[in-house]
């Protein structure tokens, strides 16, 4: 697959989602390294949506440690348990926080991060990485945000 994405701007969010899937599968499908597919997803993803930060958690021992990602510095552990992230992982499931502010024990590694999706990274049952994607918006992620970004989590091996 070329590296250039073929990204319907200006469509719905749902038909960006539509069209980025197929690419990120052709453009993780045959790459065994974990870290080029997580560092493949973030950009696109980034690209596609303009989000402010997206990027994914390794699970290291008993907290996240930062993997691939695009947009500014950000925190490099995260505790288990800890803030959004920790909390996805520790819950085994996507989180959507509308306003990061009313999240308890929110993490701030951006004063600029508004809203979150954190999604959990499976293999073989077991949470190995989270994928956090902020957006200085408030109330910018959704179901249709979840149901993608779930499925695109399953491409990450």
């Amino acid at each position: 697959m070329a590296e250039d994405l073929q990204v319907p701007y200006g469509a719905s969010k749902g038909e960006i989602y539509k069209a980025l899937f197929p690419q990120l599968q052709a453009l993780t499908d045959g790459e065994p390294d974990l870290i080029a597919n997580m560092a493949n997803i973030a950009s696109a993803l980034r690209e596609a949506f303009g989000f402010f930060w997206v990027g994914f958690y390794r699970v290291e021992g008993d907290r996240l440690v930062l993997g691939p990602f695009q947009g500014p510095p950000a925190c490099t552990r995260i505790m288990y348990g800890k803030g959004v992230c920790g909390t996805a992982w520790k819950g085994g499931h996507t989180l959507i926080v509308p306003d990061v502010e009313k999240f308890p024990g929110h993490i701030a590694c951006s004063s600029l991060s508004r809203s979150e999706i954190v999604v959990p990274v499976r293999n073989n049952g077991l949470v190995t990485a989270v994928l956090d994607v902020d957006s200085d918006r408030l109330d910018h992620f959704d179901e249709i945000d979840a149901f993608y970004l779930e499925k695109i989590c399953a491409l990450v091996r």
